[in-house]
């Protein structure tokens, strides 16, 4: 009660109090900072490594695991690792101490994938490096299917139809799609034949 008595007692201090409260309010609403994805700082960096055709667990084998052992002893204020693979694609979750700038991981990450392709499966390319964020959370996944086209074309249709449609999508960040099976094409050889000309199978493999 003595709250009660106080403000009747000094009623143009709590109306003073109020308005002061109500300007304060309002000009914090009109000056803080709106965006949709704030900068939150993740200190996590994924590698994306790609490789048609590869299985899951070769793609484990041969790549994630080499790969993770290098990082734990070469970079610098790494927490924990973890990582997936699926035919043709593997992915590691490089997760920093909290605290260490994401940006500062990615460089000595370059730097050492770039070094290890060379003892990598031939053939393989240098991994995407995607530093996490919250601008780029996905926010729409699509799918596609079809009664009478088969993993080949779906890929084809969605690599090559779909995704350039999307790219042009004011701020729009896209991805090579997932799944299905990129098309291929098998040339038999005449291993005399080939001989007879001075060539081997490696002079007419295309790049």
């Amino acid at each position: 009660m003595w709250m009660v008595r106080l403000a009747l007692s000094r009623p143009y201090t709590f109306i003073a109090m109020a308005l002061v409260i109500l300007a304060g309010g309002i000009l914090t609403i009109l000056t803080m900072a709106v965006d949709i994805f704030p900068e939150v700082n993740i200190p996590v960096v994924g590698v994306v490594w790609s490789y048609s055709g590869m299985s899951a667990e070769e793609m484990n084998q041969r790549v994630l695991n080499v790969n993770q052992r290098v990082y734990t002893t070469t970079v610098n204020n790494i927490e924990h690792l973890e990582s997936r693979a699926i035919k043709g694609v593997g992915i590691i979750k490089v997760f920093f101490q909290p605290g260490t700038d994401p940006d500062a991981g990615v460089a000595p990450l370059t730097a050492i994938t770039a070094t290890l392709i060379r003892g990598l499966p031939q053939g393989i390319g240098p991994p995407l490096i995607i530093r996490y964020s919250a601008a780029n959370v996905p926010i729409a996944q699509a799918s596609l299917s079809s009664q009478t086209l088969g993993e080949a074309d779906l890929y084809d249709a969605s690599r090559s139809f779909v995704r350039p449609g999307l790219a042009v999508v004011k701020g729009a960040s896209l991805l090579v799609p997932n799944g299905g099976r990129s098309k291929q094409i098998m040339v038999d050889l005449k291993p005399d034949a080939l001989a007879g000309k001075g060539l081997s199978g490696n002079d007419v493999v295309m790049p």
